[in-house]
C-alpha cells in the first residue's frame, strides 16, 4: 500500500472536519473521491500534505511505514506527494517550456542552482511532457497566453515533471469545456498507470469517465467505496449526496 490513513479525526472551532478517517491507496491506482460540500474532501488532502494536523489517527506512507504526520510540508513534498490546488498556478510570464524547465526534478542545493544547466536529458523530458499534456505545440508561448484548461494541464504537467508517486488533484474539470474535460480525463488516466492519482471532483459525468475506484465521504468519514455504478446504486450515497 502507497498511502494509509487510519482512524484519523480533526476538529475545527467544534466542527468535526474529519471523523475517524480511514482510506488505502495502492500504488499504481487512480481513485475519485467525492462528497457534499464539508464531506471532509479538502481537509484529507490537506492532512495528507501536512497542511492540516490532524487530532488522532496515522498517516503512513510507502511500505515502509513512513510517518507523515512527523514531517514537514516539503519534506512530504520531496518524498513524493504532489498536490495540484482547483485555481491553475503557473508562472504567467515565462513560457511553457520554461514553466517545465523549472519544474523538473533536478537538483536544487546553492551550488547546483548557480551553475545549473539545462542538459540534453532535460530537453528530452521537456518534450516528452508536453507531448503527455498536449502542448507541443505551445511550448514557446506564454503559460499566460493559454485558456484556463490548458493552465490546469501545464500545472499537471510541472507536478508530472517531479516524478511524484501520488498525484492530488483538485476538481480538475472545473471551468472546462466539453473537450478540456475530455483531455483531461485521458492525461489523468494516463499518469495513473504509473503512480497513484486521486482526484476530488464533483462532477459525475466526469468522474464516471475516470472509470476508477470511487471513495464517498461525507461528515468527514468513508460512507461508500467501489465502482461509480456501486457507489450511485447506495441509498445513503443518494440520500446525503446525489439527491440533492
Amino acid at each position: 500500500m502507497l498511502l494509509e490513513v487510519s482512524g484519523v479525526s480533526v476538529t475545527f472551532d467544534g466542527f468535526r472536519a474529519i471523523n475517524d478517517l480511514s482510506i488505502a491507496i495502492g500504488e499504481p491506482e487512480l481513485r475519485a473521491v467525492i462528497g457534499p460540500n464539508g464531506a471532509g474532501k479538502t481537509t484529507f488532502m490537506d492532512i495528507v500534505t501536512g497542511k492540516t494536523r490532524p487530532d488522532e489517527g496515522r498517516v503512513r506512507w510507502t511500505s515502509h511505514g513512513i510517518d507523515l504526520l512527523k514531517m514537514s510540508e516539503s519534506a512530504i513534498a520531496r518524498a513524493g506527494i504532489g498536490r495540484k490546488f482547483q485555481k491553475p498556478t503557473v508562472f504567467e510570464e515565462q513560457s511553457v517550456r520554461d514553466n517545465l524547465s523549472m519544474a523538473l526534478k533536478n537538483r536544487r542545493d546553492p551550488f547546483s542552482v548557480l551553475f545549473w544547466r539545462i542538459a540534453a536529458a532535460d530537453h528530452a523530458r521537456i518534450l516528452e511532457l508536453a507531448e503527455e499534456i498536449g502542448l507541443s505545440n505551445r511550448l514557446a508561448d506564454r503559460a499566460g497566453a493559454l485558456s484556463h484548461g490548458q493552465k490546469q494541464w501545464l500545472e499537471i504537467g510541472m507536478l508530472l515533471a517531479q516524478d511524484p508517486r501520488l498525484l492530488l488533484v483538485d476538481e480538475p474539470a472545473a471551468g472546462m469545456t466539453p473537450s478540456e474535460r475530455a483531455h483531461t480525463t485521458d492525461l489523468l488516466r494516463r499518469a495513473a498507470r504509473t503512480r497513484a492519482v486521486v482526484v476530488i471532483e464533483h462532477d459525475m459525468e466526469f468522474v464516471r469517465r475516470l472509470d476508477c475506484r470511487v471513495s464517498v465521504l461525507h461528515e468527514g468519514s468513508v460512507l461508500a467505496e467501489g465502482t461509480i455504478d456501486h457507489v450511485t446504486r447506495n441509498q445513503q450515497v443518494i440520500d446525503v449526496y446525489l439527491g440533492r
